[in-house]
C-alpha cells in the first residue's frame, strides 16, 4: 500500500552547496501543505552530521569537504554522488502521528521495493549493527535498506509544530533519476511534479546565510 494519498515530488536539477541544500528543505517544511519529496545532489563533495555530532569529529574533512550540520540527527555521511532526497510530512497529516520508527520503516520500506523493482536484492535491516565509527554508512540500524550485506540507504528525521523533516541518502546503487521516479511510485500512486520557486529559494538563501553557513551553526557542539 502507498504511504501518502498524494506526493508533491521536487527533481532539484542544479547541485548546490551543503549549506543551501539543507536551508531549502527546512524552508520546503515551513511552506508545505501536502506530503513533498525533494531529491538533489551536491555541488561538490560535501559531508553532512547530525545535529547533536561533534565538529571536532568532522574538522579533519574541512580541506576537501564542504561541512555542514544537518537539522536532522544522525550520524556523519559523505555526500558525491548520493542521491540525496528530504520528504516532508506536514503537521496536518495523520502520517505526523505514527511513531518515528514507523515513518523511518514506511520510507525505507518503499525504496527497497523500488530497488527491488530494479532488480537490486534490497531488503531492510532487522537489527542495530554495532557503532564502529560515527560514520553513518558503517552502522546499519533497524529498517534501513541493505544490499548485497551492505547499508545502502540511511536517514534521519526531525519534528517540528510545522511537521517532520525525513532526510535520506541513497548510495552505492545505480542512482539516476529513474529509480528517484520508482521510489516516488511506490511512496504515492498520485504524485505531482513541482519546481522550487523564486520565494522558496530566497527563503532558502536567508536560511542558509543565517543559520547553515555560520560558523556558530557549524561549531555549536
Amino acid at each position: 500500500m502507498p504511504v501518502f494519498d498524494q506526493l508533491d515530488i521536487y527533481h532539484d536539477p542544479t547541485p548546490r552547496l551543503a549549506a543551501l541544500n539543507m536551508a531549502l528543505d527546512e524552508a520546503l517544511l515551513e511552506s508545505a501543505t501536502r506530503p513533498l519529496i525533494r531529491f538533489y545532489r551536491w555541488d561538490h563533495p560535501a559531508l553532512s552530521f547530525g545535529y547533536f555530532g561533534k565538529f571536532a569529529d568532522v574538522a579533519p574533512h574541512a580541506a576537501h569537504r564542504d561541512l555542514v550540520r544537518r537539522w536532522t540527527g544522525g550520524g556523519i555521511v559523505f555526500h558525491e554522488t548520493d542521491l540525496t532526497y528530504a520528504l516532508i510530512i506536514p503537521a496536518s497529516l495523520r502520517q505526523l502521528h505514527a511513531s518515528s520508527k514507523s515513518v523511518y520503516a514506511a520510507a525505507h520500506a518503499a525504496l527497497r521495493d523500488a530497488l527491488r523493482g530494479r532488480g537490486w536484492g534490497a531488503e531492510l535491516a532487522t537489527e542495530e549493527a554495532p557503532a564502529i565509527s560515527e560514520a553513518c554508512f558503517e552502522r546499519p540500524v533497524v529498517a534501513d535498506v541493505m544490499a548485497h550485506g551492505r547499508k545502502v540507504a540511511g536517514a534521519a528525521h526531525r519534528r517540528t509544530r510545522a511537521g517532520l523533516l525525513h532526510q535520506g541518502s541513497i548510495q552505492d546503487v545505480e542512482t539516476s533519476n529513474d529509480l528517484a521516479h520508482d521510489f516516488a511510485s511506490c511512496l504515492s500512486h498520485e504524485c505531482h511534479e513541482q519546481s522550487l520557486d523564486a520565494d522558496l529559494l530566497g527563503r532558502a538563501q536567508a536560511l542558509a546565510e543565517s543559520k547553515y553557513a555560520t560558523a556558530a551553526w557549524l561549531h555549536r557542539r
